[in-house]
């Protein structure tokens, strides 16, 4: 039976999402397109009588922004928003800036997928010579993290960010859920997919598979022991939703460069 509801959310399309970007630690901000579709996902969560107690998103803008639209759309701008790094993106290292479609052309799809959606394999580290480094790592925001700056990641796979993520997760947002709080976290596909592995038990392999589109709400109904009573649901027009989550697919795939 289910005793818990939890509301996960990508944010939505950024600007490097529209040009097909590795965009990750990167802070970009939504798109005119990306703006709309999370003011359309707070749209639907009113109409289906959805009410959130908190929010979790990452310190990166595309998420806060996000969170902040939704909640506005709602009429729930009061709810408390609270950011930390561990919801951030994946990193994904020296691919940073770099375009998905030209990269297969490059490498090939299966070496982008492996990149992508791969659970256990990390990218080259980003270094100093990369152009987006000191954008990253000079950034007030990471002196606000629980680790130094030394320490945050260079890069990561998936699985290094389910390692970083569970810690926040157990410590701050299971509590929040436990307490009876209806909360929704509006994160990143990565971060998402992550917390989903875990909590659906998803295998290191399957976990290739899950995709989530932009700025579509998925709900998760769970029991006493925080474990699925039912499938995951995406939430909204389910054949635009089978429409995004094929276009997101076809990112990885290699086409003529123009």
């Amino acid at each position: 039976m289910s005793k818990y509801k939890l509301f996960l959310l990508r944010h939505g399309e950024g600007e490097w999402n529209k040009e097909n970007r590795f965009c990750s630690w990167v802070d970009q901000k939504l798109s005119v397109n990306g703006v709309k579709e999370a003011q359309d996902c707070g749209r639907l969560l009113k109409e289906q009588g959805y009410k959130f107690d908190m929010v979790f998103t990452s310190i990166l803008s595309r998420s806060v922004q996000t969170a902040w639209l939704v909640l506005e759309a709602m009429g729930q701008e009061w709810v408390p928003v609270i950011k930390s790094w561990r919801l951030n993106e994946r990193h994904y290292g020296a691919l940073i800036g770099l375009n998905r479609a030209e990269m297969a052309l490059n490498h090939g799809e299966e070496q982008v997928k492996i990149w992508r959606r791969s659970y256990d394999v990390t990218p080259p580290p980003i270094d100093e010579s990369h152009p987006y480094f000191l954008e990253i790592y000079n950034d007030r925001r990471y002196t606000t993290c629980d680790v130094s700056k030394e320490n945050l990641p260079r890069a990561e796979s998936l699985k290094e960010v389910l390692d970083r993520l569970l810690p926040y997760w157990d410590s701050t947002v299971v509590p929040e859920i436990r307490s009876g709080r209806t909360v929704l976290i509006a994160a990143h596909g990565n971060s998402c997919r992550a917390l989903l592995k875990h909590l659906e038990g998803i295998s290191d392999g399957d976990i290739a598979s899950v995709t989530l589109p932009t700025g579509i709400p998925v709900l998760l109904e769970l029991d006493e022991n925080l474990r699925p009573v039912k499938p995951r649901q995406l939430l909204g027009d389910q054949a635009k939703i089978q429409a995004a989550i094929k276009k997101v697919e076809d990112q990885g795939k290699a086409t003529p460069s123009t």
